[in-house]
């Protein structure tokens, strides 16, 4: 019997598996960190603008950057 994709995933990880998690680059965009926390595109965007998104996010004109270490410790995936 074949197993599930989603069910060799971290629990926390939501959209992305322990290995894509640990590959991420020091920075990554909105949408790579709201994969991560299983949050949708409005929600993220809506959290980063109030300054509650729950990790650091780096505002660059007019893009958001997650630092990745930031995320992964919020995962429990910090090293």
């Amino acid at each position: 019997m074949r197993e599930d994709a989603t069910a060799r995933q971290p629990k926390g990880s939501k959209g992305m598996s322990r290995e894509e998690l640990l590959a991420l680059p020091v920075a990554v965009d909105l949408e790579t960190s709201n994969r991560a926390l299983g949050l949708g595109r409005s929600k993220g965007y809506e959290l980063a603008k109030r300054g509650a998104y729950p990790c650091k996010v780096l505002r660059l004109g007019n893009a958001y950057r997650v630092v990745t270490a930031d995320l992964l410790e919020l995962l429990g995936l910090a090293a």
